[in-house]
């Protein structure tokens, strides 16, 4: 065995054993009381399957459900809420793993996101609802639309994340791309993931605007301890290890009988051709590019989606 070798083994069990000490030293956050970016909205909770869900509800007329991407949370709808809650009566949920809702010892496949929105809908009866949601949160809708579910009566899909086999994530910038690349290695990733701290975190969300000022200290400070919470960066490596699934959700979308309207930031990590396939593929779907807006185009342009969604919905 060479030397080299030895020294690479050798980094790699300190590195191994640094992500276990920092991982047993962590101390969990606690569970937000209200929100920080309107502290008059309370905070709810709702069982779906088994697990408990933070979610919030406000104002008045019709439904509109608002969905987050990954990794983040529902506060990620912090500047959109207060512009839409004059119209609308407005929901925004945590999924499973994300946020502060519930951690399950599961597979987080597009599957578990679906049932938990469509669980949703049910357990608080919602009908006539408009979905609407970024990244992910752009997905599910059309997949529960493709589904024919009598709830749903229009879906905004924002960014939607159905291409390039899950690895959009990896586009935001060159920190995330060798952060995401590494998460998806056995072991490696585990290792990766332990040794995880805001700066690095900070970056990543960095590349999902098209400027970093969109980004709020609540939004960075909230994003980052839940992350911190037992259990959390096992859901999330499993949810990129199975990101290549999103882009299955296409298949799917020619059975959507519903209006829907496709919404990107000029910026966003999806590429012409990704764009292109997913707008084929849905049947009579309408298309707006939000000029200097990112992945996280809630945070980046708000006003400009708040006008977009109220015109549509």
């Amino acid at each position: 065995m060479t030397t080299l070798v030895l020294i690479v083994i050798v980094i790699l069990v300190c590195v191994f054993c640094a992500g276990l000490i920092a991982e047993a030293l962590r101390i969990a956050p606690k569970t937000p009381e209200q929100l920080y970016w309107a502290p008059e909205i309370p905070i709810r909770y709702v069982d779906i399957d088994g697990n408990r869900i933070r979610y919030i509800k406000t104002g008045s007329g019709p439904n509109l459900v608002l969905l987050h991407t990954l990794r983040t949370q529902l506060d990620i709808f912090e500047k959109l809420v207060p512009l839409l809650e004059k119209s609308f009566t407005v929901y925004a949920l945590d999924y499973p793993g994300h946020g502060f809702s519930d951690i399950p010892q599961t597979d987080y496949r597009p599957e578990l996101f679906v049932k938990t929105v469509e669980g949703f809908l049910d357990k608080l009866d919602l009908s006539e609802v408009t979905l609407a949601g970024i990244s992910i949160g752009g997905v599910i809708p059309l997949i529960i639309a493709a589904k024919k579910n009598k709830r749903v009566r229009k879906v905004i899909a924002i960014n939607p994340y159905d291409y390039g086999r899950g690895s959009g994530l990896a586009r935001a910038n060159a920190v995330a791309g060798l952060i995401f690349t590494l998460a998806r290695v056995p072991v490696l990733g585990e290792m990766v993931m332990r040794l995880r701290n805001v700066a690095l975190e900070n970056r990543i969300l960095q590349g999902g605007v098209a400027d970093p000022k969109a980004l709020t200290p609540g939004f960075y400070a909230l994003t980052y301890a839940s992350g911190l919470r037992p259990g959390h960066y096992h859901a999330f490596l499993n949810l990129i290890r199975h990101a290549h699934h999103w882009d299955e959700a296409r298949a799917r979308y020619g059975k959507i009988d519903v209006p829907v309207l496709v919404v990107y930031g000029e910026q966003d990590w999806s590429r012409a051709g990704d764009r292109q396939r997913t707008v084929e593929s849905i049947p009579g779907a309408r298309v707006e590019v939000v000029a200097d807006g990112g992945h996280f185009l809630s945070l980046d342009q708000p006003k400009r989606l708040a006008e977009i969604v109220e015109r549509f919905a």
